[in-house]
């Protein structure tokens, strides 16, 4: 008799499933590498759009220009002040004025010449007086103004104050007077405000702060600074419990730490003085941790080098 595989069928044991369904188990570890590292470019890409969404909003909100205390009268001076140049150490701030006329003050629809003599005060230290004769454009004014409020120690939580006021006339006459105002300075921010005068006078109020970005580098720095320091203060920590020699790998580290720590400090935007803020909060104390964790090291190895070479000559002596 003849037997043919066909006729031939093999029972699964009890329990067990066909194959080609093999039941899911723990994950392997491929897949949780692959997990890893799915989820780390998940926080990337986040983070990078955060990046790139902030940049945005600020270069948006940077160079604006602002129409402040415009006047309804139709011949009126449009004064064009763009701030630069902000000066902390010398608590001042430069403003480029530039006046353009409107209305019958200028000699043709849209031109930059004045159609008459006028006479514009610009308010600084000292105050300007810029004279404007018939079919004559005026070139842009640099005006020092005084800032208050503030001092630059408090970096980079250090914030200001300005006012000017602005006038001209015409003939002996008062000429209504508005302000477009443009920031241009990328360290700071300059939030303004202006009045109106019952004479057609203006006068500029504004806040001055750090920059959203000058924040976020300070910030970045302070946090540097102190996740560094911690770190030597643990690696010495280990070495002094292990009671190792002189580990001239660690100490190396540690000796370029405590002199890294200052040029960045020195890199911080704005070259904030010492004494600041932002020295109080993390600069010293960072120093000062780095520099007693490598003291402390070099000095329980050296202990521990002495003790070693006694025990060797010991040892050869018996």
């Amino acid at each position: 008799m003849q037997v043919t595989t066909d006729d031939i069928t093999t029972a699964a044991p009890a329990g067990t499933e066909p194959s080609g369904t093999e039941p899911a188990g723990p994950p392997t570890p491929r897949r949780r590498r692959h997990w890893r590292f799915t989820a780390l470019l998940a926080v990337v890409v986040t983070l990078c759009s955060a990046g790139i969404g902030l940049y945005l909003n600020e270069r948006n909100t940077r160079e604006e220009t602002r129409e402040l205390a415009v006047p309804s009268a139709p011949d009126w001076i449009e004064l064009d002040v763009t701030a630069q140049d902000v000066d902390p150490t010398g608590q001042q701030l430069t403003l480029y004025v530039t006046p353009v006329p409107h209305g019958r003050l200028a000699a043709a629809p849209d031109s930059p010449a004045f159609a008459r003599p006028v006479e514009i005060t610009l308010g600084g230290l000292p105050k300007a007086t810029v004279k404007v004769a018939e079919g004559e454009s005026a070139t842009a004014q640099a005006v020092q103004v005084g800032m208050y409020g503030g001092t630059k120690t408090d970096y980079p939580f250090d914030r200001y104050r300005i006012e000017a006021n602005f006038g001209a006339t015409s003939g002996g006459k008062a000429v209504p007077v508005g302000l477009v105002f443009t920031d241009t300075d990328p360290f700071f921010v300059v939030r303004p405000e202006a009045r109106a005068s019952a004479t057609g006078g203006v006068t500029l109020d504004a806040r001055i702060t750090r920059s959203r970005s000058t924040f976020i580098l300070s910030w970045f720095m302070i946090a540097a600074m102190w996740a560094l320091a911690l770190a030597v203060l643990g690696a010495a920590e280990v070495l002094f419990r292990k009671r190792e020699g002189l580990v001239w790998p660690s100490l190396g580290w540690m000796a370029a730490s405590l002199f890294a720590l200052i040029g960045m400090r020195n890199a911080a935007p704005g070259a904030p003085p010492i004494g600041s803020l932002m020295d109080y909060l993390a600069f010293f104390w960072a120093e000062g941790i780095i520099a007693a964790s490598l003291a402390c090291t070099a000095w329980s190895g050296i202990r521990t080098e002495h003790r070693l070479r006694r025990e060797k000559e010991a040892s050869a002596d018996a």
